[in-house]
This record gives structure tokens, C-alpha cells and sequence, in this order.
């Protein structure tokens, strides 16, 4: 008997894009010939993608629809659309069609062959400027140096998963600040990776400012690793360095000179040295944060209302 595919998709405020991607996404899916289900996660759209998603879900019983009570975000959407789902394989993607649905057949030969987790690696994205580019490869570089896992440089959120890697991911990594990707290439299994085009968003522009993918790297960095706590014992060892040269220039010039000076160059030690304090200070602050958001155990979603779902989910 064939596998089931599941299609999981995270829509905020996508009214321009959701029946071109429906269409194109079918019409792969109807060719693989496997049975499907494409799950829309709608994350507090407030544009028109709510009622477009009720006339597709009307018209066809496979498509699946879960609607938050509020915006939580892509990474909560695409964890939910991974509790929801029944399928065998699962795969995770942008409603925009930069993620190419023509790459689900080889995705879903890679799963026949005995893979777990396939990494869809981006090489191009046409859509993003230069900054977006350059800061993306950036961030995989500062990761993986400070992280003891190594993550799969511009691996992109359109990736696949078997049930058994599913499963895990609904029982463990329930963090409430969430790397879903950073998650699939932590579980472990059989990897592989393919690379791929991102195409030009179909419609509508990034929902990520530099802003908000500024913040989501911090967290991110700060959940994989906690080198940055350890930068306060760096910081104090070449603090005690520099006490120790000034201490040495002071004994220097009043055996030379008598009274020394460098009454300018202690106070601007003195206020570099407090710039380094306040700077880890900050960053132990980051790190409360994020403890605090655990220990609050607040909901990673909260649903709303389901469409073609059975009565027991």
C-alpha cells in the first residue's frame, strides 16, 4: 500500500498566492498517485486567506485546514500542522512557491529509499536582496561555530520528515522558542540532503523584517548554544590582563617620574570595562528571558477552529 504525503503549510496573510499554490500542488500530487493531505495552517491571517481556504477545504476533503486563535508565528504554525498530520512522510513549506512543489517527487523517492529527514538546501534566492543573503549565510557560520551541532548551512524551512522523526518532534523539543529546522537536524536518522532554486514569491512580500530575523537569530543562537554566558569569564580574564599591565605602567612611572599620570587612559578603561560588564549583563537577561517563557509553559499555539479534520482530532 502507498505511503501517506502530508503537505504542511504555514499562511499568514496570503490571500494573493493560496489558490495558485493549491493548484500547482495538487497537480503534483495527483501525479505521484500517493494518497495526501495538504494541512494550511492559517497563523492569524487578518487579510482574506481564512475565507479562501474554506472554498478549497470545501471543495476537496484532503485539504485539511487549522486556524490560530491568534498570530504565534511560522514556527508554531508549522509545529502544529506536524501534530495534525496522519501521514507517513511529512512536508514542510511556504505557501509563496518559493518552495518548488515540482520537488515533491524526489523527495518522496528519497523517503522510499530508507530516508528520515530530507534537507532541502537552498542555493539561490531570487527573491531576497543582498543583505538578506548575506546576513543568512552569516548566521549559519556564527551557529555553527558557537553550537555544538553542526546545522546544514542554508538549510531552509521547506524540509521533509518520516512518521518516527514526526513523533518525536510531538512528544520532545517543546521549547516555546522554537528552531523547527535546527529540531529535525538535531533528532538524528537517516539524512540526506538536496539542494534546490527558491523561486520569486508568486505574490506579496516577506513577512520578515531584518528587524524580526534579527531577533529570531539571537534566540535561536542562545537556544542551540550557551558559549555567550561563557563570554563573562573571557571578558574577566582580559580585564585581569589589562589590571595587570596598568598596574605594571603605574609602578613603571612612579619609580621614573614620581606621581604618574594617564588619568585619561584610566578612565577610559574604566568605561570599556563597564561596556563589557552591561554587554554580559544583557546577555544573561536574554538567557532569564528565555527560561522564564519555559517555566510560564504557555501554549505553542492556540487552534481556533478545524476544517475536514475527523471528530477524535
Amino acid at each position: 500500500m502507498s505511503k501517506k504525503i502530508s503537505i504542511i503549510v504555514s499562511v499568514y496573510n496570503e490571500e494573493e498566492v493560496l489558490f495558485e499554490f493549491y493548484r500547482e500542488t495538487i497537480k503534483v500530487l495527483l501525479l505521484i498517485d500517493n494518497p495526501y493531505e495538504i494541512i494550511f495552517v492559517n497563523d492569524g491571517s487578518v487579510d482574506g486567506s481564512r475565507g479562501i481556504l474554506f472554498k478549497i477545504a470545501k471543495d476537496d476533503e484532503n485539504v485539511k485546514v487549522v486556524h490560530f486563535s491568534r498570530n504565534f508565528g511560522h514556527e508554531a504554525a508549522m509545529t502544529a500542522g506536524i501534530d495534525n498530520a496522519s501521514g507517513d512522510y511529512l512536508v514542510c513549506m511556504d505557501a509563496d512557491l518559493q518552495h518548488p512543489p515540482t520537488l515533491l517527487p524526489e523527495m518522496l523517492r528519497k523517503f522510499e529509499s530508507g530516508y528520515d529527514i530530507i534537507n532541502m538546501v537552498r542555493t539561490v534566492n531570487k527573491s531576497a536582496g543582498i543583505i538578506k543573503n548575506i546576513t543568512s549565510s552569516m548566521f549559519y557560520k556564527v551557529i555553527n561555530r558557537l553550537s555544538d551541532i553542526h546545522l546544514v548551512s542554508n538549510a531552509s524551512d521547506f524540509f521533509g520528515i518520516s512518521k518516527r522523526v514526526a513523533d518525536v518532534l510531538r512528544s520532545s523539543y517543546r521549547e516555546k522558542t522554537r528552531f523547527l529546522r535546527g529540531y529535525v537536524q538535531n533528532v538524528g536518522f537517516n539524512t540526506v540532503n538536496i539542494e534546490y532554486e527558491a523561486r520569486k514569491r508568486y505574490a506579496g512580500e516577506s513577512k520578515y523584517s531584518i528587524k524580526k530575523l534579527f531577533r529570531f537569530s539571537m534566540n535561536t543562537i542562545m537556544t542551540f548554544s550557551n558559549l555567550p554566558l561563557k563570554l563573562g569569564i573571557y571578558a574577566g580574564s582580559m580585564a585581569a590582563f589589562l589590571a595587570i599591565v596598568m598596574m605594571i605602567y603605574t609602578i613603571v612611572s612612579f619609580i621614573r617620574v614620581g606621581t604618574p599620570s594617564g588619568y585619561a587612559t584610566t578612565i577610559c578603561l574604566i568605561c570599556f570595562m563597564f561596556s563589557v560588564l552591561f554587554f554580559i549583563v544583557g546577555i544573561i537577561g536574554e538567557y532569564l528571558g528565555l527560561i522564564l517563557s519555559e517555566i510560564k509553559d504557555r501554549p505553542i499555539y492556540i487552534v481556533e477552529e478545524k476544517m475536514n479534520f475527523e471528530d477524535k482530532e
